[in-house]
């Protein structure tokens, strides 16, 4: 199945560094970021679970959990977690999923022929409480992810969720941001009494709701 933004993601169980799991299960009503590798032991992707072991606290405080997937074995996964903590100087502290036989990959399109007929890409999948995709994010296998970009694409859409706001290029937690065109003036009058700043009809500054 090829998966797009607003689709359902569906349930699976699959062994991980933590025991076998079945995804709704784990999750339970949490934000979800599952991040996926080609390999065990690939130095790209060793960079990239310490980066996020270390920022798992980040990703606490929104109320994500986070989850690593790749296609080798268990005891592999554990003997990459060793090197892991020796090498970034934090351990693996997120379950990173066993998926040997591709089932998940194949269930979630991890793999893209044209890059491997048999190993993953280095996907993102951002996945809200309901099991809904709202972000994917799919990169070469040269270039490590961005996970500060990541957290800050979940402010968004958590923000979002709450607030008819958008948020503008380059955003950042506690900028401006842009009152939904749908809302005319008087709808947005109600919502943000403290006023706006019009740079255009359609575009509307105001500053960041502080309530979720």
């Amino acid at each position: 199945m090829s998966l797009k933004i607003f689709d359902t993601v569906p349930n699976f169980q699959q062994n991980s560094t933590l025991g076998p799991i079945d995804f709704y299960g784990w999750a339970g009503d949490a934000w979800v970021g599952l991040f996926s590798h080609p390999k065990d032991s690939t130095p790209v992707c060793t960079t990239e679970l310490g980066s996020v072991a270390r920022l798992k606290p980040e990703f606490d405080a929104r109320g994500v959990k986070v989850i690593g997937l790749s296609v080798d074995p268990v005891e592999s996964h554990h003997a990459w977690a060793g090197d892991i903590a020796e090498t970034q100087g934090t351990p693996l502290n997120f379950p990173l999923i066993a998926d040997h036989d591709r089932t998940v990959s194949d269930l979630l399109d991890l793999i893209h022929p044209n890059a491997s007929d048999t190993n993953t890409v280095r996907t993102v999948l951002v996945i809200d409480p309901a099991k809904k995709l709202r972000l994917t994010l799919t990169y070469p296998a040269s270039t490590g992810r961005n996970f500060t970009e990541i957290l800050r694409v979940i402010d968004s859409l958590q923000l979002t969720d709450h607030h008819k706001v958008a948020t503008p290029a380059d955003w950042k937690n506690g900028d401006d941001v842009i009152i939904l065109p749908s809302l005319d003036d008087a709808a947005a009058k109600a919502l943000f009494p403290q006023g706006w700043d019009t740079v255009k009809p359609y575009l509307r500054k105001v500053a960041q709701p502080t309530e979720h």
